[in-house]
């Protein structure tokens, strides 16, 4: 039976749970395309104790830092990082690490045409299983977009199954939506599991934990906030205004103009309802305030996205909206690593249902 939490408690509770020491035999993560640390917060919340983190962006490797001081952070083209500098920097043999974690980019899957896993854009996920063989870590976590499996996308998951199980691996995908984990979002993310086989532990994923969060909740008490100067003018103005809450702007544009034309990246949030996905692209999904007209601030997409406000980030706006949008909500990935640490410490994890 699920229960309704109170959002902003637990909320701060596992930011507490980030602040505490590491216990002496805390589990090992490390994070390939770590962005700003939306994993690493997760992991972080369930008492994993962060060797390595890696991305290729400054912004989001500046804003990592301010998080997380004492985690090795490398910056760069990880087609660069070797296989002995990664071990090296992590301070771990092969074979030692207890969970690889990664959200590779795969552009390549959802463009027109053959959509090979050879395609030169997909090669970032070759680098997640080089460097996962590189570790041979008891468990990996993997995270992409939904459409992996859908259409014509199955030929490719079946590829990269395929892969991950001829790396060593017992291996579990499941699609998850963050608003089942205490996660004020409706986000839909495939999550990959996969257990070192000499483990003999069938990779599983966890069930959903509480009844959704609402923005209403998440947007409660929030603290004194520097809103967006962005005020729409024209046209925009008008289809944001006309915008009721939970839809979309081309709704709005059907009933001033007619036609649905081409407003669907404007969506308003419901008070009622979990948040819309935050995305990275600035453009292509703009979230907009429930009651004023306006686009949603930083803290705002914090709540949403369940970043406690401690968190600190360091850019211009569309800057840190990318690397929100580009993170994995830390209490999705606390669910996660709860799940993990019970798998490979021999609890007996809550099950999804299949």
């Amino acid at each position: 039976m699920l229960k309704k939490i109170d959002y902003l408690p637990f909320l701060e509770a596992c930011w507490q749970e980030h602040l505490a020491p590491r216990a002496p035999n805390a589990p090992m993560v490390i994070s390939l395309f770590a962005g700003c640390g939306g994993s690493s917060l997760g992991y972080s919340m369930a008492g994993f104790r962060e060797l390595l983190a890696v991305d290729w962006d400054k912004n989001a490797a500046a804003t990592f830092r301010l998080n997380f001081p004492d985690v090795t952070f490398w910056q760069g083209d990880i087609v660069q990082l070797s296989d002995d500098e990664a071990l090296r920097l992590a301070g771990v043999k092969s074979g030692q690490l207890d969970v690889l974690d990664g959200s590779p980019p795969c552009q390549g899957f959802s463009t027109a045409g053959k959509r090979q896993l050879n395609d030169s854009r997909n090669s970032l996920f070759h680098e997640y299983v080089r460097l996962l063989r590189a570790f041979n870590p008891r468990a990996f976590v993997m995270e992409n977009v939904s459409g992996l499996v859908k259409g014509k996308m199955k030929l490719i998951f079946a590829e990269i199954m395929k892969e991950l199980k001829a790396s060593g691996y017992r291996v579990s995908c499941r699609l998850l939506n963050a608003m089942w984990f205490n996660v004020p979002q409706s986000r839909e993310r495939l999550i990959w599991i996969g257990v070192r086989e000499d483990l003999e532990i069938k990779p599983s994923h966890p069930g959903a934990e509480n009844k959704p969060i609402v923005v209403r909740e998440a947007f409660n008490k929030l603290p004194l906030q520097s809103v967006p100067k962005y005020l729409a003018s024209g046209q925009v103005a008008k289809i944001i205004h006309e915008m009721r809450q939970g839809e979309d702007g081309s709704k709005a544009s059907l009933r001033l103009n007619g036609n649905e034309n081409k407003w669907f990246n404007l969506r308003r949030l419901n008070w009622n309802m979990p948040g819309f996905t935050i995305t990275k692209a600035e453009g292509s999904s703009i979230l907009i305030h429930p009651e004023t007209d306006r686009v949603i601030s930083i803290t705002e997409m914090q709540r949403i996205m369940s970043f406690p406000d401690a968190t600190q980030f360091t850019g211009k706006f569309k800057e840190i909206k990318a690397c929100i949008g580009n993170s994995v909500p830390p209490l999705f990935m606390r669910a996660i690593a709860l799940h993990i640490r019970n798998l490979l410490t021999g609890i007996e994890p809550r099950l999804v249902e299949t």
